[in-house]
């Protein structure tokens, strides 16, 4: 038995957070000399790279040639320069024709890979069919290359004349390079060519290097439809039943059908959209008329540019226009007549770009912003973030390249308007990253999300289009201490139709810097949201609805940058698929209520057992502590605070040492069938075939037959209580009237404290004077009626 039960402990440790002890912090070669070979480590108190190990790096830096000799048989050169360190080789592209080429390229080679004491540069001529001419070279010695500390200035290039293949000087051509060691805080580290990814070519180059991302400026837009004039349908017979129509982009949103048949109809409705700068989309009105149950004619147009619109900054409305609408339904050779007829009908319009709310672009759950659109609006910061992005360990093969197994692993980190990606560590399940990033908080009550990725757009591979995923994580920042480095190992868990599957780990260091900490203690007491979240709040469908737009449009703007932010990372970074029905997920949330009310059960157990004398001293000491507070009713809310208080300062003593993570006990994740997970994964609408489909109704059929039951019950109740006095059971009724009135007089002449000590010397009395049949408050209740008898 033991040795079945221990494999599944070790798995369970294999989902947990682990410490860890990287080497944080800046460590200088302290070279002195050029050309000092020893390297002497000192700390560096203030930096700017303090939460990752750090890198160091050989950089050369290529920026061009001049009077290179042309090839003797073309009479002309095609130059492109080779460096090579070791077995590492990187070339910049070439030039044709031309003898004075620019190629402002930067190369990096890891410290940590290089097995050769020389750097070669090599200018060659580049032939269609024979072998690359060799042009020249300049050879330098690695322990001769200099240091360069940030933040001195960048090391100037210098011009260098090439040597021949055993070294002696070449009459004409010259090169202009410079050579350092440095670190990951280099400005030429995000540009450079790297040795870790020199197995990547072509447009793959531009897919590997970290970026910076900023999330669009989104916008509320508000259209209020008041109402339009002179209508005129193609049936002139008949009235016009009109409604209107409104489009932004993708986004299309109606207005109910008028309630008459009218030319001058009105609605006075609100339309809301979401729209992102730069706005490349107009506000396009169509006004249609309800001709026949089944067809809709449009009788008028119109097309606004959105930045045409006034910005609203607070509750007061904007001003209303009318706005002419241009004839629907004329061709090109009644241009004449089209415009003849232009301003016939027009509509009264009040449109407002929402400057005062936050556009919910991710789950109200794990926000990670809160600020209102209107910059005008935003307060100072409280704190500064900084995220250490150190590596990865263990990460699973994503892919087959060429019949091997490979992951070319990318993080992607997401807080506020604020998207980082680090760079494409190719062909590596353990990568080393150690990138930091900043960002500036507004509120801490928010989250990050970092996700990890295998970057399957490198060209040659043989792997899906999509960049798939290896894992989440989600740190919030109220449950970080001010000013405390945190360096853990995360557990990358995916959970997919095969069930769950840990993928890796990822080892981060956080740390969250106060700046205020009046003003954090200030929000603590105010809205989350914005305060026109409140004063004018939407639907929970509208936001649903707005969410999902604004989210498409941050993955369309994102895509199209380069290197580009793929659909399917701001998907899943953003959660865009939270709201799918999944049992697993409804499960996990069911036992999330039950352990809430734990704490309630089990006060009500332990009352229980006091009133049934389970343990005569504790029952006794209750007693006293009743008596107490019946005789000094004024210490009954002192007393309950101070209980709270001391409870709180127990409970510091075992405060949580690390931040959250993923819980896959908490999630349901390792207990759900296959079946549940495999519907959990299905499209929408479904891609099963029809008896997995009716099998999958059946069992939902079943599961909320019983929530139903529930519920059911939970109205029962309620309308019993109604029934108290309603005289559906006149009897009833009868009684509990008479009931109250003697309560009430008998209430009245008896002190309050003797009726608290006669009710609670009755609820604790022995068992021995007590019946095993229900009270008779309980049967009386029981018996009362309830609507539940008028169901069909």
């Amino acid at each position: 038995m033991g040795s079945q039960s221990a494999p599944p402990k070790a798995n369970q440790d294999d989902y947990k957070l682990k410490d860890t002890k990287p080497v944080l912090g800046e460590r200088w070669p302290h070279g002195g000399q050029r050309g000092g070979s020893g390297w002497i480590y000192t700390e560096r108190a203030t930096s700017t790279y303090d939460l990752v190990e750090q890198m160091f790096y050989l950089y050369v830096r290529v920026e061009k040639a001049k009077d290179l000799p042309p090839n003797q048989v073309t009479g002309s050169v095609d130059p492109y320069v080779e460096v090579k360190v070791g077995n590492y080789k990187g070339k910049t592209r070439h030039f044709e024709k031309k003898s004075n080429p620019e190629w402002k390229q930067v190369f990096a080679f890891s410290k940590d890979k290089i097995q050769s004491s020389v750097v070669e540069v090599y200018v060659r001529d580049k032939e269609m069919v024979a072998r690359d001419d060799y042009i020249g070279k300049v050879v330098f010695d690695m322990h001769e290359v200099p240091t360069r500390v940030p933040p001195d200035s960048p090391l100037a290039p210098q011009w260098y004349r090439l040597e021949g293949r055993r070294g002696e000087p070449k009459v004409r051509g010259e090169i202009m390079l410079a050579v350092w060691m440095g670190t990951q805080a280099d400005e030429a580290f995000p540009e450079a060519w790297h040795s870790d990814s020199a197995s990547v070519h072509g447009e793959g180059v531009y897919t590997i290097r970290s970026k910076v991302y900023v999330n669009p400026k989104l916008w509320y837009v508000r259209v209020n439809v008041i109402e339009a004039q002179d209508i005129e349908p193609q049936d002139k017979s008949q009235p016009p039943q009109a409604f209107v129509k409104a489009q932004v982009g993708q986004q299309v949103l109606k207005t109910k059908l008028s309630p008459t048949k009218t030319p001058n109809p009105m609605w006075n409705e609100d339309l809301v959209f979401v729209a992102a700068e730069p706005f490349e989309e107009q506000l396009v009105i169509t006004v249609e008329n309800k001709s026949t149950p089944a067809k809709d004619e449009v009788v008028g147009r119109l097309c606004v540019p959105l930045n045409k619109f006034e910005v609203r900054l607070d509750h007061r409305p904007v001003h209303s226009r009318w706005f002419n609408l241009e004839r629907f339904g004329f061709g090109v050779l009644e241009g004449d007549k089209r415009h003849e007829l232009k301003f016939s009908s027009r509509i009264h319009l009040r449109v407002c770009l929402e400057g005062a709310y936050h556009v919910l672009d991710e789950s109200t759950m794990y926000i990670s912003d809160t600020r209102p659109t209107a910059r005008q609006l935003w307060k100072q910061p409280i704190g500064i973030l900084e995220v250490g992005i150190l590596s990865a360990q263990g990460l699973q093969p994503m892919k087959t390249n060429e019949g091997k197994s490979s992951t070319d692993a990318y993080c992607v980190a997401k807080y506020g308007q604020k998207w980082v990606r680090t760079r494409t560590i190719t062909e590596s399940f353990n990568p080393k990253w150690n990138e930091q990033y900043t960002w500036e908080v507004y509120d801490p009550c928010t989250v990050i999300t970092l996700g990890v990725f295998d970057n399957c757009h490198l060209g040659g591979g043989s792997g899906s289009k999509n960049d798939s995923r290896i894992g989440k994580v989600r740190i919030r920042l109220s449950t970080l201490e001010m000013d405390r480095i945190y360096t853990n190992s995360y557990p990358l868990l995916v959970l997919s139709p095969k069930g769950l599957k840990k993928m890796g780990e990822v080892q981060l260091a956080i740390r969250f810097t106060c700046l205020s900490l009046a003003h954090i203690i200030y929000l603590y007491g105010h809205p989350l949201l914005p305060k026109m979240h409140y004063l004018h709040p939407f639907t929970v469908n509208q936001l649903d609805g707005l969410r999902y737009q604004a989210m498409n449009i941050v993955a369309v703007r994102l895509g199209r940058a380069e290197p580009p932010l793929r659909k399917e990372v701001v998907e899943y970074m953003l959660d865009v698929d939270s709201h799918i029905w999944s049992l697993r997920r409804s499960k996990a949330n069911f036992f999330r209520i039950v352990s809430l009310f734990s704490g309630a059960i089990s006060m009500t157990r332990w009352l229980g057992e006091v009133q049934q004398w389970k343990n005569p001293i504790t029952t006794i000491l209750v007693h006293v502590l009743f008596f107490i507070l019946i005789c000094y009713p004024e210490l009954i809310l002192p007393t309950i605070f101070l209980y709270m208080f001391l409870i709180g300062i127990w409970n510091f003593r075992f405060r949580p040492r690390h931040p959250p993570h993923m819980d896959t006990k908490l999630s349901w994740a390792e207990a759900a069938h296959p079946d549940e997970l495999d519907e959990e994964f299905d499209t929408f609408p479904t891609s099963k075939a029809q008896d997995v489909v009716k099998m999958r109704y059946d069992r939902l059929r079943s599961v909320a037959g019983r929530i139903q039951t529930v519920v059911g019950d939970i109205a029962t109740q309620g309308e019993r209580l109604q029934a108290l006095l309603s005289w559906r059971d006149p009897r009833a009724t009868s009684l509990f009237v008479i009931f109250c009135l003697i309560a009430a007089v008998a209430l009245y002449i008896t002190p309050f404290k003797m009726v608290s000590v006669v009710a609670g010397i009755f609820w604790l009395r022995h068992p021995k004077f007590r019946s095993k049949l229900p009270s008779l408050p309980s049967n009386f209740f029981k018996r009362l009626p309830s609507r539940a008898d008028g169901m069909l």
